[in-house]
This record gives structure tokens, sequence and C-alpha cells, in this order.
């Protein structure tokens, strides 16, 4: 069996808006100036807490805790005004690799596990993925933790188990666990960042991600 690993936010979903609305508003409640848009979506992948201590490096943990906080809430009453969107075509990606005889699903994502279920839920996703490892338990990204776990649930090795992310954080997490990986080029973090952190191959779509991964899993 192979396992195909995905990250969520910049991957599977198109949470840049949510993620930096809410930011912007934690931000606020904690009294500080809203950072650029482009500095917040640099984080996107690491842990709640680990990506607010690398934005606000010069507050200290109280006020970075009321940060933390007020994003989450910020978060979730965005979500529930609107699910973040999938990206075009991971819906037949899914469906696609999914139908595979030979081939596991599962996700690894600095979401919390309420978040990550709330997704599933919005899009119709409960009983794809075989694991689902988050924040709530393990260090943050690119710690290998999440990894190994996933491969321990599906019971699959490092030479038949390949990391899907948008970020360099993804990338360095699979080669931290010793496996494969691939990037995305819809995310986070630009093409050569994913290609100087060990992505075997950027794809630019996910008709061209598909392929990719079929033809590592042959």
């Amino acid at each position: 069996m192979k396992l195909v690993v995905f990250d969520v936010d910049g991957t599977l979903i198109d949470s840049q808006d949510h993620i930096h609305h809410a930011m912007a508003q934690a931000f606020r409640a904690a009294g500080l100036a809203p950072l650029p848009r482009a500095e917040v979506l640099e984080i996107v992948g690491l842990s709640l807490p680990v990506a607010v201590a690398h934005l606000a490096p010069g507050q200290d943990g109280a006020t970075q805790a009321r940060i933390v906080a007020a994003y989450r809430q910020a978060f979730m009453q965005a979500r529930l005004v609107r699910a973040a969107p999938l990206y075009d075509g991971a819906m037949a990606c899914l469906d696609l690799l999914g139908g595979r005889d030979d081939m596991l699903l599962a996700v690894a994502t600095g979401k919390s596990r309420r978040g990550l279920g709330a997704m599933i839920a919005a899009h119709g996703l409960e009983g794809r993925f075989v694991s689902l490892q988050t924040a709530d338990d393990h260090p943050s990204k690119p710690h290998p933790s999440m990894l190994l776990a996933a491969m321990e649930e599906a019971g699959v090795a490092p030479s038949d188990a390949v990391m899907i992310g948008d970020t360099s954080f993804d990338m360095d997490m699979a080669g931290a666990a010793g496996i494969a990986a691939f990037g995305v080029a819809w995310g986070y973090h630009p093409v050569e960042r994913l290609q100087a952190s060990g992505a075997a191959h950027v794809a630019g779509d996910f008709t061209e991600l598909a392929q990719a991964i079929e033809r590592w899993a042959a």
C-alpha cells in the first residue's frame, strides 16, 4: 500500500482570506497593528502558538496567548459565515487517488482537531482519510511527528509514503520523516522555496499532481 498525506490550508482549501482576517482581528484584540497579508501567509502551516511567536516575537507570553485565543475565536466566526473553499480540482484528485485499491490517504495539518473536523464536515470528506494528524497532538511542523504517526496508523513504511503540501514546512517535515515530498504551486510559499526544501516535484494543478503521485506509486 502507498500512503499519500495531504496538508490542508493552501493545499486542499483556499483559506487565505480567513487566515488573514482572523490574524488581523487577533492583533487588534491585543492592541497591536495588523500585519501585512504576505507576512501573515508566510507562517501558514505552523501550529498556531508557533506561528504567533514568529509574527509577534517582541511580545511577551501573555500577549502572544491573547493573540492565539483571539485568532481562534475570529477564525471560528469566519468559518461559520462561509467555509473556506476547496481548490479547483481537489475533490476530483481525492476521488481518483482514494478510489485506488493500492492507495491510502491521510492528513497532516497545523489545524486543531476541531478545525480539521469542521473542514471535513463542510466539504463532505468524512471517511476519506485513514489518519488525521493535527497540531493538538504533535509538535509544530517541520517536526516529523505527524508523519511518523500517520505511517504507523496506516502500516506503511517511509519508502511507501509521500507528503503533499504548499510550504517549506511540509517539505522539511517530509525530509525529517524520510519520505518523499511533492509541492503544489497554488499555496503560500513560492515554487523556488519548495524546491530548495526538497520537493521532488511541484505541481501546477491537481491534474498534474495526481499524475505525479501515480507515477511515484507505480
